[in-house]
């Protein structure tokens, strides 16, 4: 991969890491759906490890993940490790034996979804004792909530290999 190249695909992954962090972060806490906010740097992480494999999942999965814990004010490094190991997988299933559309991409965000929306409501099942019922009808909630937002952010995962080389080649 050419260094222009690199620098390019660097650069616009951190500005759509930013953008989606303001939106997940600033603007939808305050636009709260019956409580929920919408988990949108999973989407966006599973995109990217999707559409451009286990190695750039992986380290998106790393900052995106970072985000989403000082975002959450989870434990730290829950959503760190969870989105990391995610994108590595994720990626190294699109790279091996999936085929890369948009059915891949909501089937994997629903999956992160549900594994991110468990790893929030897990301490509350296990310190707190509130019934599992009750945490998986939160949990189904937040991911349909979330599940909304994959075929905005799915166009900015998609477009994202094919541009930053269009964009390093001129």
């Amino acid at each position: 991969m050419k260094r222009r190249v690199l620098a390019v695909t660097i650069i616009l992954h951190v500005l759509v890491l930013t953008l989606v962090y303001v939106f997940q972060g600033m603007i939808f806490t305050s636009l709260r759906l019956f409580g929920f906010v919408p988990l949108l740097l999973p989407i966006i992480s599973t995109g990217i490890a999707v559409y451009e494999g286990s190695v750039t999942g992986g380290i998106v999965g790393i900052f995106a993940g970072v985000l989403c814990d000082v975002s959450f004010n989870e434990p730290v490094g829950v959503f760190t490790v969870l989105l990391t190991l995610t994108g590595l997988i994720v990626g190294t299933l699109a790279d091996t034996v999936m085929t890369r559309g948009f059915a891949t991409y909501f089937t994997c965000c629903v999956a992160v979804l549900l594994l991110s929306a468990f790893v929030q409501l897990f301490p509350l099942w296990l310190f707190v004792r509130i019934p599992l019922q009750d945490l998986g009808a939160t949990a189904l909630r937040q991911t349909l909530y979330s599940l909304v937002f994959t075929l905005p952010l799915w166009f900015f995962a998609r477009a994202f290999r094919g541009r930053a080389e269009r964009v390093g080649r001129v």
